[in-house]
């Protein structure tokens, strides 16, 4: 069992940034992604890292704005959010799961989510 923990998220203004945190209590050999879920929707992928090599994925309705990053040594996968919309208010959820080249992302492991909001 992978305990998963997401910190970071609050209010802030359109066009703004924020940086999430995860930390995850097994981290290597592991994919880390983000996934998100909007008021009334199911729950989405962000982004996702691969285990080695620093391959990442992101959504077309991010890419340019968000960058995913992992540290290895301190168990802590980040995602540094810029330019922020409206339609990007959700609750941010961390996993912990697999990424096999070539094939979609595998969740695993949840955290509790981290609720984003952006508005003026």
């Amino acid at each position: 069992q992978v305990q998963v923990e997401e910190s970071g998220g609050g209010l802030v203004q359109p066009g703004g940034s924020l940086r999430l945190s995860c930390a995850a209590s097994h981290f290597n050999n592991y994919a880390l992604g983000w996934y998100r879920q909007l008021p009334g929707k199911e729950r989405e992928l962000v982004a996702c890292i691969s285990s080695v090599g620093g391959r990442t994925f992101y959504a077309d309705f991010v890419k340019g704005r968000f960058i995913l990053s992992r540290d290895n040594a301190k168990n802590r996968v980040y995602l540094q959010m810029n330019t922020l919309k409206p339609e990007d208010t959700a609750v941010y959820y961390c996993n912990v799961g697999s990424w096999v080249h070539g094939m979609a992302y595998v969740p695993t492991y949840w955290g509790q989510g981290t609720q984003v909001t952006v508005s003026s």
